[in-house]
C-alpha cells in the first residue's frame, strides 16, 4: 500500500475523524482495496468490496467527506475486514 493510500486509511480509522479527507482520495484508496463502483441514485455512489455494497453521497457542493460520511465508510471497511494496521 502507498504511504498515501495509508495515510487516508489512518485518517478514516482515526479517534478523531478529519473533515479534510478529499473524495479523490477516498475513491482511488477504495480502488486500491479493489472496489467496484456504480452510480447510484441522484448523488450517490455505490461501492462492492468482496460482493458487499456500500452507498456513499458525493455532495454536489464539497470536495470533501463529512465527518458522518467517513464514521459510515469506516463501519463498511470494518465489515470487509480492512483495518488500519494491514497492508492490503
Amino acid at each position: 500500500m502507498s504511504k498515501k493510500h495509508q495515510k487516508v486509511l489512518s485518517a478514516i480509522f482515526s479517534d478523531h475523524l478529519s473533515s479534510n479527507i478529499h473524495w479523490k482520495e477516498i475513491e482511488s484508496l477504495l480502488v486500491h482495496l479493489g472496489a467496484e463502483f456504480r452510480e447510484g441514485s441522484g448523488a450517490s455512489l455505490v461501492t462492492i468490496i468482496n460482493g458487499i455494497e456500500f452507498t456513499m453521497h458525493r455532495s454536489h457542493h464539497n470536495t470533501t467527506m463529512s465527518k458522518k460520511s467517513l464514521h459510515q465508510l469506516r463501519k463498511f471497511l470494518e465489515s470487509v475486514n480492512v483495518r488500519n494496521n494491514k497492508s492490503h
